[in-house]
């Protein structure tokens, strides 16, 4: 099976890489000891996305449900015929992933479904299966076991985790509404979102960037480069988004480009 484990991982990072090239060009920076560990938990993430983001058949609940059932088995066995998931359950096995991170992140994903509008209970909770989690199950790799080391840096994983999936609910406000109707910030109406509504989302943002921040200088030397680009990279596009009106925001999602990417990204080598 050592083949099979092999393919599902090299399956998994050319998913993750094909989806996010911000994120294709941060991970090169992870340690080689680790690096196919986190390809795995994003590609498991990036399958259940898809379900829930882009497929349109009727039965997305009964798919989802599926895939949470199937990784389940996996756990179990140790084996799956779905590679993506075979990777993931090898990964989740080797580093003690806490399966109530993946409950959390299916139970987010099932709000995906058939949601429209939050509450700020169902944004926190949404917030915390969908990104934070995501956070904390890199966590469990990155420190190999240490759990002093994870109880230490656990408060600043959620905390970036939910930084980068607020940024990406600003950056992606137009198209969330206009392909699903879905509006993520609590008490915020599309068409009468102003800069008002936008500086209250900008200061809770910056609020988890602040304690991330101080979490990062804090890693294990085998995650420290990745995760400072990919900070630097969505501090960025925070900044810009800062500089830019809610009409904006409502109208053009903004992106950093290429040539500004491998800049964040060698000032992350650097200053690391």
């Amino acid at each position: 099976m050592e083949l099979y484990t092999s393919v599902s991982y090299e399956l998994s990072e050319r998913l993750t890489k094909r989806y996010s090239t911000s994120f294709s060009l941060s991970s090169r920076l992870f340690d080689g000891s680790i690096r196919r560990h986190i390809y795995a938990i994003y590609g498991l993430v990036r399958i259940a996305d898809e379900i829930v983001d882009t497929y349109r058949g009727g039965d997305s609940l009964e798919r989802l449900n599926n895939l949470e059932a199937e990784v389940a088995r996996a756990m179990e066995a140790q084996y799956s015929a779905n590679p993506i998931v075979h990777a993931y359950a090898q990964t989740a096995r080797q580093f003690a992933i806490d399966s109530s991170l993946l409950t959390a992140f299916f139970e987010s994903m099932r709000m995906d479904i058939d949601k429209k509008t939050f509450t700020k209970k169902q944004y926190d909770e949404y917030i915390y299966g969908s990104a934070e989690v995501i956070g904390l199950m890199c966590l469990s790799v990155f420190v190999q076991g240490e759990k002093e080391r994870y109880e230490s840096l656990e408060t600043g994983a959620r905390a970036l985790g939910s930084a980068y999936q607020k940024v990406n609910f600003l950056r992606d406000m137009k198209s969330d509404y206009e392909e699903r109707g879905r509006v993520y910030f609590p008490h915020v109406d599309f068409h009468s979102f102003d800069d008002t509504h936008k500086r209250a989302i900008e200061e809770d943002i910056e609020a988890d960037f602040v304690v991330a921040r101080q979490a990062i200088d804090n890693l294990p030397r085998v995650a420290i480069k990745a995760v400072r680009a990919s900070y630097y990279y969505y501090y960025a596009l925070f900044e810009d988004m800062k500089r830019a009106d809610a009409e904006t925001i409502k109208t053009r999602r903004l992106r950093i480009s290429s040539p500004r990417k491998i800049a964040l990204l060698a000032k992350a080598v650097v200053r690391s």
